[in-house]
């Protein structure tokens, strides 16, 4: 499994060298809720992606994939399906 969404942003701080009560205070949270995003011990919201991509200097194009990839892998990524469900739901968006 590729690496979660929390640990993803923890890089991309680290990368920046940004405190985690910078980025907390951006997205208006308790420096504890951004670890345990961190720590995939809690779910970031989409809503935060704007924020996080313009504080961490990254294209939130880049930020809003790998958040969906991550949010798929994670909740369906064990399902014998998964594909023919995505082609399906893709079919959709065409």
């Amino acid at each position: 499994m590729t690496e979660t969404f929390g640990e993803y942003i923890r890089k991309l701080r680290v990368q920046q060298k940004l405190p985690l009560r910078k980025i907390a205070a951006a997205l208006d949270i308790d420096t504890s809720i951004l670890s345990k995003i961190e720590r995939n011990e809690r779910e970031a919201a989409k809503e935060m992606l704007p924020i996080l991509a313009s504080t961490l200097e990254y294209p939130e194009k880049d930020l809003e994939i790998y958040f969906i990839k991550s949010q798929i892998q994670e909740k369906f990524g064990a399902l014998k399906h998964l594909k023919e469900g995505l082609k399906e739901l893709l079919k959709a968006y065409e």
